[in-house]
């Protein structure tokens, strides 16, 4: 989708305040359903990926922080703070990105459910449901995966809430070195984290290029 249509996109969507309004004046223009499907995939699993990143960073932060040997500890009680904040902005926009793919999809696939019965040829209306049950099967799929990794975010945020907090009441070197303990479980889900969010980005990729081959 062009950046024209990217704003028109925006204009229509906040002047029509409904989806099914939104998807109707993009299909005049010319973009439709599978398109806008498409994109929006395309965007979680590039939204994912940046989510990915950001909670490494935040882990080695809050293991460099809970190792600091004397310094300046409001600064660092700072820094790590704001990277808590940047951490749940992406969780926000990881949530935000998959309810946008869920409102298109179930858009899309009523549509082709009703376009079905329209048919009069039995040989056409078998082939698109079956490229329907193909790209369902594949969607639940993907959907599944990004949720598996949606998941995960609430807790690694819930342990670097805590720290954070801790830290804020705390600005001492003894007080933030007693925070060296919880560095393994908060690790642990950040593995966790980083193995789903790995696997519904290839999940998104393995979609996407199904979605360009037909």
């Amino acid at each position: 989708m062009n950046t024209r249509l990217s704003m028109l996109a925006a204009v229509c969507l906040v002047a029509c305040g409904c989806s099914t309004m939104y998807y109707g004046a993009m299909e005049k223009m010319g973009v439709h359903k599978r398109d806008i499907m498409k994109d929006r995939v395309k965007e979680a699993r590039d939204t994912q990926s940046e989510a990915k990143a950001q909670f490494v960073s935040a882990m080695e932060q809050f293991r460099r922080v809970v190792h600091v040997q004397g310094g300046d500890l409001e600064r660092e009680y700072n820094q790590l703070n704001a990277t808590l904040q940047r951490s749940e902005a992406e969780a926000n926009a990881v949530h935000t990105r998959i309810r946008a793919v869920e409102d298109v999809s179930d858009a899309l696939f009523k549509e082709w459910r009703q376009e079905l019965k329209q048919y009069s040829s039995d040989s056409l209306r078998k082939s698109s449901q079956r490229k329907y049950d193909m790209t369902r099967a594949m969607y639940k799929e993907l959907i599944a995966s990004m949720k598996a990794a949606e998941s995960k975010l609430e807790p690694v945020l819930v342990p670097l809430r805590d720290q954070v907090l801790f830290m804020k009441h705390n600005l001492n070197a003894k007080a933030i070195a007693g925070l060296g303990d919880e560095v393994l479980s908060v690790q642990t889900n950040v593995d966790s984290l980083v193995r789903e969010l790995d696997a519904a980005i290839a999940q998104a990729d393995k979609f996407i290029a199904s979605l360009e081959t037909e």
